[in-house]
């Protein structure tokens, strides 16, 4: 028993250990005291939050399905000009953070915004705001949502739409189904679990998002967390809310999970798998799908970045204001002390988790990992939480040098925070590339004298080359996007080109925030280019 206890079971121990601490800190504050705001909110507000976060909900899952699957059909089933270009393009949406686009939406179609403008320049002048419509509120707040995150559907629906037995197809044509009802009740159906999953991811985001909903003044459960900590310096409110929040998530699993009951989902035909078949559309069906494609591409990432673009041009004094050289630098500085963290203690964890075999270490690490289902703006209220809990008790009680500001308002808390949440990523990437590697390969090295840190250096590593490239990718992208935990972790006067974009679009000052804006969408456009072949997981096409 006592040999369990060597380095590597200790790291691995140690490391799951402090990531799951926050997530810990969320479940034990439902039990806290809290102050007056509760009951204030409780008899004003919370309602609001509730139901507008349910409305938010069911309308992006709703347009994200309908965008997601439908895009994932098209290129998946069918044979039209650009489709190869479509495939991997319709990605570039992840590029834009939802509230970036609301950026976009707002500027073009407030009063006198970019289309009063175009207008005014084909038209002459005269009072077009009236016919303008209006993208804002809870209505803005859906479709910037919505065109940001529904590549979580498109991408794995696509793989699983990619993956499915051309025999199931053929199938129902046999059986007299039109391709119509064989979508509905074969395709479709089969595809579930991938549906599901990337509408899992979607609500996820959604009942987190912070950015977007703040911008278009929409009072939910993320917002009231916020409010509650800032607002209120009610550390111990702001975890209750983020346990309700917790809550509605893991409910909607539940329920889904119950509506499956004993649902099976793969092939049971005898033939074994047989390789699609595309259909080759005529001139007038390959016109449509293209133009859906490229209408969703269009509203998705073209029409962001072009007012981005055009704001930056019209107004270059913006772009001479602001340090671009310090927020790339703190930026891509934040990018790299994360990753190479992530990646560092991930395959230390994995390999702990291998070397061991230890059910508790296994049971720690999945519960550890979890922290990506929990929204930015929870964990780094959980996070500060905890270091006030353990600062005023144990460090109080040793007499010891407070370590608050070690932790909060520093990049050593930042980058904590960042690990915590974007664990998953990186320790869920590493471990599917273990389990490519048979056990029998680390008896052999044994055999021949390797120790355990050289099996680790010279043969995982190496083989595990492609997964370290693909999780940093994956990273730095998060990393890049991420708001909420920037905003209220970072230290004095240190920006990056998300907080900076913020900052400028609360005050109102969206032209001053086109610039950051641009530059955040050109870089995560850079990653996920470099991270494309492997999203989209069929080269062989």
């Amino acid at each position: 028993m006592f040999k369990k206890f060597n380095i590597w079971y200790t790291s691995s121990f140690i490391i799951s250990f402090i990531v799951a601490i926050p997530i810990l800190t969320v479940f034990t504050s439902f039990f806290e005291d809290t102050s007056n705001y509760f009951e204030i909110l409780k008899q004003t507000f919370l309602a609001e939050y509730i139901f507008n976060s349910f409305i938010l909900l069911i309308g992006v899952l709703l347009l994200t399905f309908i965008i997601g699957t439908g895009c994932a059909y098209l290129v998946s089933f069918y044979q039209f000009p650009g489709v190869n270009f479509f495939k991997w393009a319709l990605i570039l949406s992840f590029a834009v953070p939802p509230y970036i686009y609301a950026y976009s939406l707002t500027a073009f179609f407030e009063n006198y915004g970019t289309a009063f403008t175009i207008l005014k320049h084909l038209f002459g002048e005269a009072n077009y705001n009236s016919s303008i419509p209006k993208f804002d509120g809870m209505f803005g707040a859906i479709l910037s949502l919505s065109f940001s995150l529904f590549s979580y559907v498109y991408i794995l629906t696509r793989a699983s739409f990619y993956y499915q037995s051309q025999s199931l197809i053929d199938l129902g044509k046999n059986l007299g189904f039109s391709k119509t009802k064989s979508f509905f009740s074969i395709i479709l159906p089969s595809a579930r679990p991938a549906i599901v999953a990337g509408l899992s991811l979607v609500a996820m985001e959604t009942l987190s998002d912070f950015g977007a909903v703040s911008f278009f003044g929409i009072n939910t459960l993320t917002t009231g967390i916020y409010n509650a900590w800032t607002g209120f310096d009610d550390l111990a409110f702001a975890n209750q809310l983020s346990f309700y929040l917790l809550i509605f998530i893991l409910a909607i699993f539940i329920l889904e999970n119950y509506s499956r009951k004993k649902a099976r989902y793969h092939s049971q035909t005898k033939g074994g798998f047989k390789q699609k078949e595309k259909t080759k559309l005529n001139k007038s069906n390959s016109f449509w799908a293209f133009a859906a494609c490229f209408v969703v591409l269009f509203f998705s990432f073209i029409f962001p970045l072009s007012q981005m673009l055009y704001w930056t041009i019209i107004f270059p004094k913006n772009f001479f204001d602001l340090k671009i050289f310090d927020l790339f630098t703190n930026t891509i500085y934040l990018v790299l002390l994360s990753s190479s963290a992530l990646i560092i203690f991930s395959f230390i964890t994995n390999y702990g988790n291998r070397v061991s075999r230890s059910k508790l270490l296994n049971i720690l690490t999945t519960f550890s990992i979890s922290g990506y289902a929990i929204p930015g703006v929870i964990l780094a209220v959980a996070f500060i939480t905890f270091i006030a809990w353990f600062d005023n008790t144990v460090i109080s009680f040793f007499e010891l040098k407070s370590i608050k500001k070690l932790f909060i308002g520093s990049i050593l808390g930042l980058v904590l925070v960042y690990f915590i949440r974007f664990y998953s990523l990186a320790c869920n990437g590493i471990k599917s590339g273990y389990e490519k590697i048979n056990r029998s390969i680390d008896e052999s090295a044994y055999l021949i004298g390797y120790s355990k840190l050289k099996t680790f250096l010279n043969i995982h590593v190496s083989y595990l080359r492609n997964s370290i490239l693909l999780i940093g990718m994956l990273i730095s992208l998060e990393v890049v996007r991420e708001l909420p935990i920037t905003l209220i972790l970072r230290p004095f006067n240190f920006e990056t080109f998300a907080t900076t974009a913020y900052i400028y679009a609360s005050q109102d000052l969206l032209e001053a925030a086109a610039v950051p804006s641009l530059c955040l969408i050109m870089i995560a456009s850079f990653f996920i280019l470099l991270t494309s072949k492997y999203i989209l997981r069929d080269n062989s096409e």
